[in-house]
């Protein structure tokens, strides 16, 4: 509850630990859903295929140094200062002359040097301590596995039944592997049917992009993997790639990982870790996401808010506009995006409070929000699954109301009514006379479609200036 009034829109849950506590912090979530009549959104985080080597004996830790040689096989017998269990088949056949392995999230580098059917033999280039259960990267080879594991099937199985919004994969590295999460859904008789989250942390993810970000339904920017597979210093310009093709395709992405660390213990972050999170607002990104700040750390409340803090203040600058007017998006084309685009412009120039989206799947509002409009963006839908989807597109505020699909009303007007009375109880709109755009497409009901926009004020679609008590901002 205090999380959600600190600002968070979506709620993550980390299946690599524990499961059967998720479903009653999902419980948890729709409870205060309900209290306070705004839709959350529920991201279930898979955990994807994780490899480590197998144990040493007396589990003992060894010290590597430059040069080493050091055996990973398939021999099940504990390891030594020369070599140990690697219980993944895969990656002893994937793995050639010249290729790199990392041990413990990096801080161990090997080349290898020699590789048969069951062993590889690798040298030591970065040193470091080698120890019991460490996981191995491979970040130059596309590994022939599944991207979900038996767990992952399992904990997909379980919280599918709790009715989450998106579900992510992890260690994702082709297109293929978000086609196999959507058939595993589509495939779970649960009724409602969530989106999917590419989590990307993997080089190889980078080199097929623009396929997996059509493949998904939003993008995570992983960094912290991604910062052990690949040069650290290419972080930051793989995260404005990623960015870049999102917004091109008009598809959502997060930014994750070390955003407000600091606040694990400390009650504000440091200046580096804010200008990070506004650098990710200004490349672009839809959200920010925390992970240990509020999970584990003593200021999870204090971490939101100064997120949400950090967000106002960098998309209420001078300088966040006038880097939106450099870098626009182009139209696709399609009638849809010609009108959302002409919508957003007439806001501009009517100084309107806010833009009112119809929407029926979610799409119109979705479209819009791409090209970043200086207003708010209220999308009304009838579906509150659509609505909690929602809560992850930057500058959307979904509501649900059913009357304008369930045969209450056929009337444009009486939705452009509705619209009025939201902008006013949320505070969009104070005057009489302040304007809103409304779009939409009808008749009401067919995905995709937009086609119609309306300049309302805020006392009714039937007045007028004339009507209405007027104020000016000057």
């Amino acid at each position: 509850r205090k999380l959600f009034m600190a600002g968070a829109d979506v709620f993550r849950l980390n299946l690599s630990h524990g499961r059967e506590e998720k479903g009653d912090v999902t419980t948890t979530i729709r409870e205060v859903q309900e209290e306070f009549g705004y839709p959350i959104g529920v991201l279930a985080d898979l955990q994807g295929p994780k490899q480590r080597c197998g144990m040493f004996k007396d589990d003992a830790k060894f010290e590597l140094k430059v040069g080493d040689r050091f055996r990973f096989d398939s021999n099940p017998e504990e390891g030594d200062q020369n070599r140990v269990c690697l219980p993944h088949p895969e990656i002893l056949l994937a793995l050639q002359p010249g290729k790199t392995l990392l041990i413990d999230d990096g801080k161990i580098v090997m080349q290898v040097k020699e590789a048969g059917d069951d062993f590889i033999e690798c040298v030591v280039t970065v040193p470091g301590t080698i120890s019991s259960r460490k996981g191995v990267n491979t970040p130059d080879v596309v590994l022939p596995i599944s991207a979900m594991t038996e767990k992952d099937e399992l904990d997909l199985n379980f919280i599918l039944d709790f009715a989450p919004d998106y579900v992510a994969l992890s260690f994702v590295q082709l297109p293929e592997d978000m086609e196999l999460l959507r058939r595993k859904i589509e495939e779970h008789p649960c009724k409602h049917k969530p989106k999917t989250i590419a989590k990307l942390e993997k080089p190889v993810a980078i080199d097929n992009l623009a396929g997996i970000v059509t493949a998904s339904d939003a993008i995570m920017v992983a960094r912290g993997d991604l910062g052990v597979e690949m040069d650290i210093e290419d972080v930051p310009v793989i995260q404005k790639k990623i960015i870049a093709e999102c917004r091109k395709q008009g598809k959502p992405v997060i930014v994750a990982t070390q955003m407000l660390e600091s606040m694990m213990d400390n009650p504000s972050p440091t200046r580096a870790e804010c200008s990070d999170v506004a650098n990710a607002i200004y490349d672009g990104s839809d959200a920010v996401m925390l992970s240990g700040e509020s999970a584990a750390g003593d200021f999870p409340t204090e971490s939101v808010a100064m997120q949400r803090r950090i967000i106002t203040r960098s998309e209420g600058d001078e300088t966040f506009k006038m880097w939106k007017r450099m870098y626009p998006l182009e139209e696709d084309g399609s009638d849809a995006d010609s009108v959302v685009t002409a919508a957003m412009q007439l806001a501009k120039s009517v100084k309107a409070k806010a833009i009112f989206v119809f929407t029926t799947s979610g799409t119109t509002a979705q479209r819009l929000a791409r090209f970043r409009p200086d207003v708010p963006i209220v999308a009304m839908t009838p579906n509150m699954e659509v609505a909690r989807s929602l809560t992850l597109v930057n500058h959307v505020y979904p509501t649900v109301y059913t009357a304008g699909w369930d045969g209450t009303t056929s009337r444009f007007s009486d939705l452009a009514t509705e619209a009025c009375r939201v902008a006013r109880e949320r505070g969009l709109a104070v005057y009489d006379d302040d304007k809103l755009v409304i779009t939409g497409g009808l008749p009401l009901g067919i995905t995709g479609v937009a086609n119609v926009i309306r300049v309302v004020q805020a006392a009714g679609p039937e007045c007028w200036n004339e009507a209405c008590e007027y104020h000016s901002d000057d």
